[in-house]
């Protein structure tokens, strides 16, 4: 057996090498092992921690390997200095795929939230069979107006000290980096036509999407689009009132959800 097996059965949580890509902060929450375990990818400022009990939910709710991971540049993954590439989102199923190599993963579900879902769509392309469902949490499209609205209004919170501090609880000295590579990528010109149609268009994975009709970060023309650039039409659920942090805001809503869709699929 492996470290990395042993690492999958046994759980914890270790700095993960991933060969070519440099090292990430995984997390695991250890399963049924005849099941397909849920791979989690988390939001633009988001990290392992920041998922809160959710993985724990959904594994108890599930009986699946949950894992959770830092990319480079969060949580307790080491730091970066280097802007995102406009090409960031796609980009993260080099990533994905590596880290499923490390863990000897043969089938994962993919889930993911706000960005991580659009990473999560692209990482399902790029895995093919190998990925038997995904689920995404107010997932972006492409970038709206009121995306925008919504970093530049984050922003402008951002300038307080006060909530600079609670992030860096999370990110550490990353703080920075991590506020920049979001707000400046979204805000960015070469970012503003940036969208995943093209990607979609080989997206044949079973896949749910739940989205909040309250979104600040993205109306319901975000799940709509995706939905209807999938060469796989996908399960659409428009939570009622729902914003941006659907498993914060009615976590067994979108814990059963999750439940039942992967029962069925995988």
């Amino acid at each position: 057996m492996t470290e990395p097996t042993g690492f999958l059965q046994k759980g914890g949580e270790r700095l993960l090498p991933l060969p070519g890509l440099g090292v990430v902060y995984t997390k695991i929450w250890p399963g049924d092992p005849r099941k397909a375990p849920l791979l989690l990818l988390h939001d633009s400022l988001g990290c392992v921690a920041l998922w809160r009990d959710f993985p724990e939910q959904l594994n108890v709710a599930t009986g699946r390997t949950v894992i959770a991971y830092d990319r480079p540049g969060f949580g307790r993954s080491p730091n970066r200095a280097d802007p995102l590439p406009v090409s960031f989102v796609e980009d993260e199923a080099t990533e994905v795929a590596a880290l499923c190599d490390a863990l000897d993963l043969n089938r994962v579900a993919l889930l993911g939230h706000s960005v991580g879902g659009g990473m999560a769509l692209a990482s399902a392309v790029a895995l093919g069979e190998r990925c038997v469902a995904v689920i995404t949490l107010a997932a972006q499209a492409f970038v709206e107006e009121r995306t925008r609205c919504g970093i530049e209004a984050a922003k402008v919170a951002f300038s307080d000290p006060a909530q600079r501090e609670k992030l860096s609880r999370y990110h550490g000295d990353k703080t920075d980096w991590v506020l920049a590579a979001w707000i400046d990528t979204w805000l960015g010109e070469s970012f503003s036509d940036w969208n995943l149609d093209q990607l979609l268009s080989s997206m044949r994975r079973p896949w749910l999407c739940l989205h909040g009709d309250a979104d600040e970060y993205g109306s319901v023309a975000h799940p709509l689009r995706l939905n209807d650039q999938a060469a796989v039409k996908g399960e659409l659920r428009v939570l009622p009132g729902g914003g941006h942090f659907p498993h914060r805001e009615n976590g067994s809503l979108v814990v059963e959800a999750v439940r039942g869709f992967l029962q069925e699929k995988a």
